[in-house]
């Protein structure tokens, strides 16, 4: 009997899927900003630190094309547009607390592996 674990390697299982979103740089940033409140365009940027106005847009874009997130238009002059967690996309939010979690107890080791080994993660690739 083949193990269910197995699977994930599939090119038509749903892991693999979960893997490709939250494997893009910006998407658990940008999920995780949203997870605290609907936003604005200008109030991502500002709120994320380094990412450009160029890649925030493809990033709302991919989000919303796999329906974890909501573009909100208001019709208002001058024009008003917000970003919210559909509730699909709030589904991710605890995931995403796992990992901030993990990042926070282990990323210290992570940075100081890397700083002691001579030639980084750069050198195996």
């Amino acid at each position: 009997m083949r193990d269910p674990a197995e699977d994930v390697f599939l090119a038509d299982c749903p892991a693999r899927l979960a893997i490709e979103i939250i494997a893009d740089k910006w998407a658990v940033v940008v999920l995780f900003a949203l997870s605290r409140r609907p936003c604005r365009h200008g109030e991502l940027v500002d709120l994320i630190g380094g990412v450009s106005r160029k890649v925030l847009t493809q990033t709302l874009r991919r989000l919303q094309g796999y329906g974890l997130v909501e573009r909100r238009a208001y019709a208002e002059a001058p024009p008003r547009v917000e970003y919210r967690l559909t509730a699909l996309g709030t589904t991710l939010v605890e995931p995403i607390a796992a990992l901030t979690d993990w990042a926070r107890a282990h990323g210290e080791a992570v940075v100081n592996f890397q700083e002691a080994t001579e030639n980084g993660p750069a050198a195996d690739a």
